[in-house]
């Protein structure tokens, strides 16, 4: 029996998207995508890479009081579900092709999230500062002086 062609065509696409769904869905389940839709601390070690700053993070002064999260995805839902898939894709990437660095640093998007947050939390504390920031100069910048708030000593 001979397909016609639009039916072969038909029949190649089903198959094509169904390797795609089940590579995808084996794919999500094998590395916990689940678990990185959710706040909890323990997705970030899922990648072996980061178990130092989770460590870090236990030993740090904000542990009782922040998540991952908490600091590097911004607060509202779109711009944190947005930062977690651009992350995602990064961190997969830097993963399957083994090109991240053996110390590993955020990049300048990543960065500037975390200063972000740091104000927002502490408006209190900083809000005289806060008002500088249009000044390049008196940029506000509490990872220079606390880096290791986070993450415990350095």
């Amino acid at each position: 029996m001979r397909l016609a062609p639009s039916h072969a065509l038909l029949l190649t696409l089903c198959v094509a998207f169904g390797l795609f769904v089940g590579l995808g869905g084996y794919t999500f389940w094998y590395a916990r995508g689940a678990s990185y839709l959710s706040d909890d601390p323990a997705a970030c070690v899922n990648c072996h890479v980061m178990r130092p700053q989770f460590a870090a993070w236990q030993a740090s002064s904000h542990h009782a009081v922040a998540t991952c999260n908490s600091c590097h995805v911004p607060h509202d839902l779109i711009g944190k579900y947005y930062t977690k898939a651009e992350n995602g894709f990064h961190h997969s990437r830097a993963f399957t092709f083994q090109d991240f660095p053996e110390t590993i640093r955020m990049r300048e998007s990543s960065r500037a999230i975390v200063l972000a947050n740091c104000v927002d939390c502490h408006r209190q504390l900083v809000d005289t500062l806060v008002g500088h920031q249009d000044d390049p100069q008196q940029q506000l910048d509490c990872i220079n002086c606390h880096a290791g708030v986070g993450h415990g000593p350095n």
